[in-house]
């Protein structure tokens, strides 16, 4: 299937492996406010995408940073 091929190089997958590492936890450094949750919802997506591949936005722009 088209929509689930991979559309990330691995070097974006690494950077965004460790931008969710640290906005993950940010709810137990932070306590339970907006901010601190929104940086957790952020860093879930970006784990998403780093274990994936997968980034939804590249896929709506037709965008591809993976080499062919």
């Amino acid at each position: 299937m088209k929509f689930f091929e991979t559309n990330q190089n691995t070097a974006e997958r690494v950077v965004r492996f460790i931008v969710a590492i640290f906005l993950l936890p940010a709810p137990l450094v932070f306590q339970n406010n907006p901010f601190a949750i929104s940086q957790a919802i952020v860093g879930g997506v970006l784990i998403f995408n780093a274990l994936s591949g997968i980034c939804v936005i590249y896929r709506l722009f037709g965008t591809n940073t993976c080499k062919v």
